[in-house]
């Protein structure tokens, strides 16, 4: 029989994909891209914010009409949308033959097998990857302790759990015998990892870790959590040659009252002074980060500190957002909720001012040469990442191919960069 899988939100929710399809393929399914030819689809959804939770209902109603016009004959309902709102889709979505949640992929595989009354076989498959397969996502912890007032998080996935860090290597070493060459490090809070198992943060003693794996050429970090970010971290990483000079530190806001409100971790001060360790320590270090506009109470003396603190100390990228009013977090009941046109003029006026910084921060690389993962090759053309873009949420680098060399997808080049524009850079392979 085969299986498909469709798989909605982040990077940590695909590592959880990824772990269902293992299942999968190990109580006997084929693994299928095709949602027609599937006896069963499985869709892990995402409910996060309003427009991700639109976006799953609507891919389980897509799916759903397979069981007219194709072999589908279970669809399957997985992921945080399903563990928040289990009883209600069980009412309104008859289509749905099993709602599973977030936890057990062994579990649901073998639950699809009882269903389905076949005989589930036992195969070895830790984990198939769904990305390409020079690059992984690492996922070090799953649920957080943060509770942050506007998140829903901690009501899906409960609190903190860091996995041990001898599985982490031991997984990393499995990836990198398949081939892996870029380790992308994820969790809600990664930079908090190891504080429930080992009563401190180690994300630094992980990473050095890791770092030890044989095969792997990048390790970046994602998501981690500006109170825990430090000088000690920031100088891990200059350290040690396979973690790349990029880190992704969302700070939601600058005005001490609206992250107090927001219930952030760690002083304002504390992210203007991390910011200016790393830009101050080392030139072409890339900090990423996100924010939120039209927090409830958000004055328009607060939109301005934020406005101003990005515009002084720009992140080379940035992700903005407008706030959304979620159901059960703190937040929601606060009072002073600020209107959708105010909240959507002030994201406008964020991003305007990214794509200028965005462009400035890309032109001072014209000249430069860079090591290329190439990702992507066509005739005299390739397109590809450097240290300096992050997969999935980043730009990519475009560039003339030599003819002499033939170039794969998977390995790495020389590339000068030539051209710039508010997102990707143009160059020539060395």
């Amino acid at each position: 029989m085969k299986a498909g899988m469709v798989s909605l939100g982040c990077s940590k929710n695909r590592v959880d994909s990824e772990y269902i399809l293992a299942a999968l393929q190990n109580a006997g399914f084929e693994i299928t891209p095709q949602p027609k030819e599937a006896d069963v689809i499985v869709v892990n959804t995402c409910g996060f914010i309003a427009p991700a939770k639109e976006e799953s209902i609507n891919t389980l109603l897509e799916m759903a009409a397979y069981k007219e016009s194709g072999k589908c004959r279970l669809l399957v309902g997985t992921g945080c949308l399903t563990e928040r709102y289990r009883e209600e889709l069980a009412q309104e979505m008859p289509e749905l033959g099993l709602i599973w949640g977030v936890k057990n992929p062994e579990g649901l595989a073998a639950r699809i097998c009882q269903i389905l009354g076949i005989q589930q076989q036992s195969g070895c498959a830790p984990r198939v990857l769904s990305t390409p397969g020079y690059m992984a996502y690492l996922r070090i912890a799953d649920g957080c302790d943060n509770r942050c007032t506007y998140c829903a998080i901690p009501l899906i996935r409960g609190g903190r759990k860091s996995t041990p860090m001898e599985q982490l290597v031991a997984e990393a070493e499995r990836l990198a015998l398949q081939g892996v060459k870029e380790l992308t490090v994820i969790a809600q809070d990664t930079s908090a990892y190891g504080l429930d198992l080992y009563g401190k943060p180690m994300l630094a003693e992980l990473l050095t870790r890791l770092c030890g794996v044989e095969g792997l050429h990048w390790i970046r970090v994602l998501y981690t959590y500006p109170n825990t970010v430090d000088e000690a971290l920031i100088d891990t990483i200059l350290r040690e040659p396979k973690l790349v000079n990029y880190i992704d530190m969302p700070i939601q806001h600058i005005a001490s009252t609206v992250l107090r409100r927001m219930n952030r971790h760690g002083a304002a001060q504390h992210i203007r002074d991390i910011v200016g360790y790393i830009r101050a320590r080392k030139e072409g270090f890339i900090l990423r980060s996100t924010v939120i506009t039209g927090f409830p109470g958000e004055t328009e003396e607060e939109f301005g500190q934020l406005y101003e603190f990005l515009q002084t100390q720009p992140f080379d990228r940035l992700g903005a957002f407008a706030y959304s009013q979620e159901e059960n977090t703190p937040a929601a009941a606060l009072p002073d909720q600020v209107e959708e046109a105010i909240k959507q003029r002030r994201l406008d006026a964020i991003m305007r001012a990214q794509r200028e910084a965005s462009l400035k921060s890309n032109e001072r690389r014209i000249g430069k040469t860079y090591e290329v993962l190439v990702e992507g090759v066509q005739g005299a053309r390739a397109q590809g990442r450097s240290y300096a873009e992050a997969p999935e949420v980043d730009g990519s680098i475009r560039f003339a191919r030599r003819q002499a060399q033939p170039g794969q997808v998977g390995t790495f080049t020389m590339v000068r960069i030539t051209g710039a524009d508010h997102y990707d850079l143009w160059g020539e392979e060395l």
